[in-house]
C-alpha cells in the first residue's frame, strides 16, 4: 500500500502549492485526480517521483519511509506513465520499451535476452507488437500512448502513475486506453492518474479525489464524491452529474454535463 501523508510543497513559503495531501492506493486500486488547471495535480505526481521534494509530510509504502529507498529501486516499485511526447532522438517503439529495463541493470551494462524478452512481452500484451520497429515520432497519438503504457509495463513497477494518460486522444483511443487501465488494475498493478475529464472516474476508477488550489477537498467512490454540487464548485462552472440510459441494454450510466449558462 502506497499512503501519503500531510504532504505539503511550495517553492516559496509564502505561496504554498501543496498542502496537507492525504492519499492512499492498494492493489488493485484505480484512483483518479481531478481539478482545474493550476491545483497541483503534476506537482503531486512529481513528489510522488522524488522529482519534486516535499517540505512536509511523509510517503511510505508498506510501512516503509519511501523518501530513503534508492532511485534505483524506487524505479522497481513505481512507472510513470507522461502524457505522450516527442523524442529527441528517432527511436523505435521496441527501444522505448526497452528503457523500462533500465531500473533492472547494472551500471553501464547493456539488455539482456531477458530484457528484450520482457519487453516484447509487455508490448504483446498490450497488442502492440506490430509496432516494434516503427519511428515512435511518427506514430499517432494514442500509439504512442500505448508505447509509453508498455514502457511502464516492462519496468514491472506495480505502481504505475499516469498524468493525463487520454490527453490529445481521440474517443476511441480513450476508450482503449482505459480498458488497459482497468485490465491492469484486475491484474493487481495500483494506479495513479490525473485526468480533465470527469467522466473517466466512472468508466474506469474505484476511487477519486478532488484538488483545487493545492489542497485535496474531498475523496472516496465516484459515485459518492463525482456530483453536481462538488463539480460545479471544483471547476467554478454548471455541471450537472446524471443518468443516462444504456442502448440497446436496460441499465444506466453516471455522465457529467457542462450546462452552457
Amino acid at each position: 500500500m502506497l499512503e501519503v501523508k500531510g504532504l505539503s510543497f511550495y517553492y516559496n513559503p509564502e505561496r504554498q502549492i501543496l498542502k496537507n495531501i492525504n492519499l492512499e492506493l492498494k492493489n488493485h486500486d484505480i484512483l483518479c485526480l481531478l481539478g482545474p488547471n493550476g491545483s497541483g495535480k503534476t506537482t503531486l505526481l512529481r513528489c510522488l517521483l522524488m522529482l519534486n521534494k516535499m517540505k512536509k509530510g511523509s510517503i511510505t509504502l508498506d510501512g516503509r519511509d519511501f523518501t530513503k529507498v534508492s532511485v534505483k529501486n524506487r524505479a522497481q516499485y513505481m512507472a510513470y506513465v507522461p502524457q505522450a511526447i516527442n523524442m529527441a532522438f528517432p527511436y523505435k517503439a521496441f527501444e522505448i520499451v526497452l528503457m523500462g529495463r533500465v531500473a533492472h541493470l547494472a551500471t553501464g551494462s547493456r539488455p539482456k535476452k531477458k530484457d528484450k524478452q520482457i519487453a516484447l512481452g509487455a508490448m504483446k500484451r498490450l497488442g502492440i507488437e506490430h509496432l516494434a520497429h516503427y519511428s515512435f515520432n511518427e506514430m499517432s497519438g494514442g500509439e504512442r500512448q500505448m508505447v509509453l503504457v508498455a514502457r511502464a509495463l516492462a519496468q514491472q513497477a506495480r505502481i504505475l502513475v499516469m498524468d493525463e494518460p487520454t490527453a490529445n486522444l481521440d474517443y476511441g483511443n480513450q476508450v482503449k486506453i482505459l480498458k488497459v487501465i482497468k485490465h491492469l488494475a484486475e491484474d493487481g498493478y495500483s494506479i495513479l492518474m490525473t485526468s480533465h475529464f470527469p467522466d473517466h472516474a466512472f468508466l474506469a476508477c474505484n476511487k477519486t479525489a478532488l484538488m483545487r488550489d493545492g489542497v485535496i477537498l474531498a475523496q472516496g467512490t465516484p459515485e459518492d464524491i463525482v456530483t453536481t454540487e462538488s463539480l460545479t464548485y471544483l471547476y467554478n462552472t454548471p455541471v450537472c452529474v446524471t443518468q443516462a440510459q444504456l442502448c440497446p441494454c436496460d441499465d444506466t450510466a453516471q455522465v457529467c454535463i457542462p450546462l452552457m449558462q
